[in-house]
């Protein structure tokens, strides 16, 4: 079918609000900084065996390796030469403030919608808004953010909404740029597909799919009546409008937060109840602390609870004054969980407060609830908010698994493939041998037996051979979610069923034990002899670094006990000073 495009009346008159979208981020970050990685496939994510793909590299989506997609997939599909990396947030943290002050310069109102994308408006500038001038200025911009953040590129999308910027920021990725002149809005938004709108996950799309609606103009053929049978009164009126490019959303420069969350993925699926109510009373410690640190309070309480077929199942309870107390946030927490079929083994827990306000009302009930915490936890269990967490800084030592048990704990070292001799400590490891094939990949870490993984060995960064170890440790980042409440007085209890794709999600978390050092793939580190560098891998004891940074040429590898004293963690690289690697 064809569909007749009209011009709209829109809002504005101009493309005044940009969308700048950093490309890849967290790869190009690592890329930056890593110079022996530049061109080269790179996956930053969770490495362990649940562990979830953060971002790609553009070299490796080549090879089909996406976001959120399990690590185990992605390491099947690479080819032998791909790093995996564990994520460094303060690098990409610090990127990201580079951009938008940047962006700060450009326009007094933008508005950031995550670490690696923004919003611009400049109808409150004194810039020239027609096309021509919009294109000028995001041409400079772009070359602009590659040249402050070290050759990071953005791509940007320009238009008279958020929604038609937004889309244009992704036509023409990496690097690209899309200005929407007035009135095209419909030819640019019609021939795409449904899925290019904010509002349709999956499970909107199968469903219009079903009804032989494919494109975004397909959607726009949909009467509005029809559009509210099929998805109800907001998201069908929201489906209606988008499809006609009717966005009238202002760019707002402070965002408020609506929920505080903590998230944990298992390394095997759970059914123990004791250790699930275990983990809910950690992560309700956490989210306590990250209340009380913020000064906020909340009404509802909600999990998530997410089993081996990634079905996700939420539940949450409102009370009628808020609260930042772990121990009642628990307590809720476990009522909740005890609705929910766990049987079957979990994957994810998550613990969440939203309905946030900045004052508490429940001081007397909290008092009351503490005398009887001992119905809620176990004598040892109770953990107050902003205390340290027991077991989050532990890990367990090379060759245990996360039973406890001793095991054997094979790794790939800085291209050293297991069996192979390992080199003593201090020498330099000599480099991997070239891929005989770029299709081939490395061993699925998912396939092997989990109880004979080492969780806390961070290697292999590097898909240099097979893999028979199983999961290696992953950077700890713990997710957030929003649940919305009902707003009545009293108790009221709402839940929801989802069957997303899967996300990125926190990795899991090393057992409690004795403390020992764990150093993760791709971690930035200096050693008192040789410099700064970053880890390659670890296991069996020993930790491969290579010594380079973002301004020196590709360094070599050196292998070192775990333990050496000389070998530091260290902040990330300035990619804006002069090298100090020798």
């Amino acid at each position: 079918m064809s569909y007749p495009v009209r011009r709209l009346r829109v809002v504005r008159a101009d493309p005044s609000i940009l969308h700048v979208d950093l490309d890849a981020m967290f790869a190009a970050v690592e890329q930056r900084d890593k110079v022996s990685l530049r061109g080269r496939p790179v996956v930053v994510g969770g490495v362990a065996g649940r562990g979830v793909v953060a971002t790609a590299s553009y070299e490796a989506r080549a090879f089909g390796v996406r976001s959120a997609m399990p690590t185990a997939q992605a390491r099947r599909r690479s080819p032998p030469n791909t790093a995996f990396l564990s994520p460094r947030f303060a690098a990409y943290k610090k990127t990201s403030e580079v951009v938008m002050r940047l962006l700060a310069g450009v326009s007094p109102l933008v508005e950031q919608v995550s670490i690696d994308e923004a919003y611009v408006d400049l109808a409150v500038t004194a810039n020239d808004l027609s096309t021509a001038g919009v294109t000028e200025l995001a041409l400079r911009l772009k070359a602009e953010i590659a040249e402050a953040t070290g050759g990071v590129t953005g791509s940007i999308g320009a238009a008279s909404s958020k929604l038609l910027a937004k889309i244009g920021s992704d036509l023409h990725k990496p690097d690209g740029l899309t200005v929407v002149p007035p009135g095209a809005e419909l030819a640019v938004l019609h021939p795409l597909p449904v899925s290019r709108l904010g509002g349709v996950g999956p499970a909107t799309e199968q469903r219009l799919h079903r009804s032989g609606v494919r494109t975004v103009g397909d959607l726009a053929a949909v009467p509005l009546e029809l559009l509210v049978d099929w998805f109800g009164t907001a998201h069908g009126t929201g489906l209606y409008r988008l499809a006609r490019a009717q966005d009238d959303r202002p760019v707002v420069s402070e965002r408020e937060a609506k929920s505080v969350s903590a998230e944990e993925t298992f390394d095997v699926d759970v059914t123990d109840p004791v250790r699930l109510h275990r983990e809910l009373d950690l992560l309700a410690a956490r989210v306590a602390g990250r209340l009380r640190g913020n000064g906020l309070t909340g009404r509802t309480v909600n999990i998530k609870v997410r089993h081996h077929d990634f079905t996700t199942v939420t539940r949450a309870v409102t009370r009628e004054q808020p609260t930042d107390d772990g121990r009642l946030i628990a307590h809720l927490a476990r009522r909740l969980l005890a609705e929910i079929d766990t049987s079957g083994g979990i994957r994810l827990l998550g613990v969440g407060v939203s309905a946030l306000a900045d004052f508490a009302q429940d001081d007397l009930f909290s008092g009351a609830f503490a005398g009887a915490a001992g119905d809620v936890f176990g004598p040892a269990e109770l953990f107050w908010a902003g205390a340290p967490e027991p077991g989050l800084l532990a890990a367990a030592a090379p060759g245990t698994p996360a039973g406890g048990t001793a095991g054997p704990a094979p790794a790939v070292l800085g291209g050293f493939a297991t069996g192979a001799a390992l080199p003593a400590a201090g020498d330099a490891a000599a480099p991997a041998a070239p891929p005989d094939s770029a299709g081939s990949a490395a061993a699925d870490p998912a396939a092997a037996d989990p109880a004979a993984a080492d969780p806390a060995a961070a290697g292999p960064a590097f898909a240099a051979a097979p893999d028979p170890t199983g999961p290696a440790a992953a950077a700890s980042a713990a997710g957030s979610a929003s649940v919305a409440g009902p707003a009545s007085a009293g108790p009221a209890v709402a839940g929801s069923v989802e069957r997303p794709e899967p996300g990125p999600e926190e990795p899991p978390r090393a057992p409690g034990g004795a403390p020992s050092v764990t150093w993760r793939p791709g971690q930035d580190v200096r050693h008192e002899e040789y410099g700064a560098g970053w880890v390659c891998g670890s296991g069996l004891g020993r930790v491969t670094v290579r010594f380079e940074g973002p301004l020196t040429p590709p360094g070599p590898s050196r292998t070192f006990a775990v333990d050496d004293p000389r070998l530091h963690p260290t902040d990330p690289p300035d990619w804006t000073a002069p090298a100090d690697v020798p």
